[in-house]
């Protein structure tokens, strides 16, 4: 039976459930996959999704000096192929707008990807339109595939037009996530028609049903809980929630949880310090998703005060954002890229201007304050998460376009 190869730049990944998440959905579906991975794990679990993937799992060398047999031979290869003056063409094409290492190590990854392709794999999909989708497009002309891809959000925001286009007009059809990403990807498209809107939803069978709380904190006695799950990244704007949760009145009682690994984790730790509220704080690192679910499911409000990084990055629609949602969790967040297509302004939770610390306080202040309002969010938002971000019709949507070319 065909298979279909799935390009990601890692796997598995735990930032990238909506990844696994469709895997596993097109996998239920019948839809055989090989997952071609550009780099080794380096997270320190895995998610129970991923245990339940029974794919097959192709690692490209991350840099080509990794392994420089195996790139010989693929290189040799690919010089004998009767598609090889094509692919290189386009290769070279691109190396004119962008001459670097990286750009030559996606062709020397293209080449062992092309090479060690099993037979039964009839097309590749690509998640993400920059390294990953150069590795992908590259592999497919050398071996002779069609090729589509998912997008996202950091992929789009931050790579150069040109790039966009180029690709665009080379896929055989793409979808991405939100309204926003569609807009702007079909503005650049020759053919404005391939690019299609998927939202990757969410399969809420891991998560418990909503409920109203129990206890009805209000920061006057036991502390508020108050939970953000993300990558200590510039786009998810900790550094401005590290200055609201120090500017809340003195006589509010809350506890910040923060779940995620990633860069900027020394830096917001030193300026939590700074600011003096680090024994207010709990750091918890990269967890599992039975952790976060958990963890949520004891929190009074989930915080996720995302915004434009200086390179241009942004989230598209948080997956964490749904998940809290889902369980009729109060969630406060921020207008940037489509999380407003998720979240109705005072009606499924609050949203304020981005990169704003003060707004972002005075609204945490009031919700603090204000049990009975984030239960009445919480639960209008799971209401609403669960009947129109249902995983189900997007990987449906998928299956449908893949099955003619297995």
């Amino acid at each position: 039976m065909s298979r279909i190869a799935v390009v990601v730049k890692g796997y598995p990944r735990l930032s990238e459930t909506f990844i696994a998440q469709e895997i596993l959905g097109l996998q239920t579906r019948g839809i055989g996959q090989l997952i071609v991975a550009l780099r080794q794990p380096y997270d320190p679990y895995i998610h129970d999704l991923h245990r339940q993937i029974t794919a097959d799992v192709l690692y490209l060398p991350e840099y080509l000096k990794d392994d420089p047999k195996r790139v010989a031979r693929a290189r040799r290869w690919a010089e004998k192929q009767p598609t090889y003056a094509a692919a290189r063409a386009l290769f070279e094409a691109d190396l004119a707008h962008e001459n670097n290492i990286g750009r030559h190590r996606r062709w020397g990854q293209a080449c062992v990807f092309a090479h060690e392709l099993p037979e039964d794999v009839t097309w590749i999909h690509t998640h993400y339109l920059h390294t990953p989708c150069s590795v992908a497009r590259y592999a497919a002309h050398l071996s002779g595939r069609h090729w589509s891809f998912s997008a996202h959000a950091k992929d789009i925001w931050t790579s150069p037009e040109w790039d966009l286009r180029t690709k665009l007009d080379d896929a055989a059809w793409g979808v991405t996530c939100t309204r926003t990403n569609v807009d702007y990807l079909r503005s650049l498209s020759a053919e404005p028609d391939k690019v299609e809107l998927v939202y990757h939803g969410l399969d809420f069978s891991p998560f418990p049903a909503p409920a109203a709380p129990e206890e009805k904190r209000d920061g006057g006695g036991a502390p508020v809980r108050l939970v953000s799950v993300g990558r200590a990244v510039e786009k998810k704007g900790y550094d401005d929630l590290l200055k609201a949760l120090a500017r809340l009145p003195a006589r509010l009682n809350w506890q910040f949880t923060h779940i995620g690994g990633g860069e900027l984790s020394n830096r917001l730790k030193d300026m939590a310090a700074k600011l003096g509220i680090s024994d207010r704080i709990v750091w918890r690192g990269a967890q599992p998703r039975e952790a976060v679910i958990e963890t949520c499911r004891r929190a009074d409000l989930f915080i996720l005060p995302s915004k434009l990084a200086k390179s241009g990055d942004r989230d598209g629609l948080p997956n964490v954002l749904m998940e809290a949602q889902s369980m009729g969790l109060c969630c406060l967040s921020t207008r940037v890229s489509a999380i407003p297509e998720l979240i109705d302004d005072q009606q499924t939770g609050v949203l304020v201007e981005p990169g704003n610390p003060q707004a972002l306080a005075d609204a945490m202040a009031e919700l603090i304050g204000n049990p009975d309002r984030r239960i009445a969010l919480g639960l209008a938002a799971a209401a609403k998460v669960r009947r129109d971000f249902s995983t189900e019709p997007g990987i449906d949507r998928l299956a449908a376009k893949f099955r003619p070319v297995l």
